[in-house]
């Protein structure tokens, strides 16, 4: 779905450069969970950025769902961000004075064309967030957790293939961090390939994969194995086993 090969960002002021990435390359496949792990300066927002196609590298390849990013013009860009790409971000980025089936529905509205049944597809979206009784309630009268849950459906929408969220969690309390993630971990398994921008080890371990960046590159690309992974591992070897032994005899 995501294949970085070499990636380099420099940003000019004037005469002066300031590199940010440093040759990273990584793949990440359909239907993966992978948080993008770093402390502030890393590089992880501008890595975020490109990702979305919100910023271009100065270097190297970029190829999402096999589409040469790198090489579009920003007419391209933007009709590949609102066809393939969610966003949300740590500032929920609400219209105060509307609700949050207006909210959601803002995608729709600045699409190329607006679909028919737009109002239909923002209450299925909000619905799955579980605020299908908080349809007509503004922003402000909204707690955190809920006002991020919009932002969320707002991301749904369009039905994205991909869902870029850039520390989702740094402006909400424990319990509604929680929530957040938790629906995040069941697009995912409902097929979304989520990529997840954290500083918090807390956060990143609800990940599938972490990939830590320390000064612009990619220091650590692991997988993370939780006891019940460890536990289904070990039958699926103990039935394979007990299978190969059942044939020999």
């Amino acid at each position: 779905m995501i294949e970085l090969r070499d990636i380099e960002k420099t940003y000019y002021s004037g005469n002066v450069a300031t590199p940010v990435l440093h040759g990273v390359t990584f793949r990440i496949e359909r239907g993966e969970y992978v948080a993008i792990m770093g402390a502030s300066g890393t590089g992880k927002s501008t890595l975020m950025n490109i990702l979305g196609c919100l910023d271009k590298p100065t270097g190297g390849e970029f190829h999402l769902d096999g589409i040469d990013v790198v090489n579009l013009d920003d007419e391209e860009l933007s009709h590949l961000r609102n066809e393939k790409i969610g966003f949300v971000f740590q500032q929920f980025h609400l219209l105060q004075r509307t609700t949050a089936l207006r909210n959601v529905l803002l995608p729709l509205i600045y699409a190329e064309a607006y679909p028919d049944d737009a109002e239909d597809r923002a209450d299925v979206a909000l619905t799955a967030v579980g605020l299908e009784d908080r349809m007509t309630y503004r922003p402000h009268e909204l707690s955190g957790g809920q006002q991020q849950r919009v932002a969320i459906a707002r991301a749904l929408v369009t039905d994205p293939e991909i869902i870029l969220a850039d520390e989702p969690t740094g402006n909400l309390d424990s319990r509604s961090g929680i929530e957040v993630l938790a629906i995040f971990k069941r697009l995912h398994r409902q097929g979304r390939t989520i990529v997840l921008v954290t500083h918090s080890d807390d956060v990143a371990e609800h990940a599938d994969r972490v990939i830590v960046m320390t000064d612009g590159t990619i220091a650590e690309d692991r997988r993370v194995e939780r006891p019940r992974d460890a536990e289904r591992e070990n039958a699926e070897r103990t039935e394979n086993g007990e299978q190969r032994e059942e044939t020999v005899t």
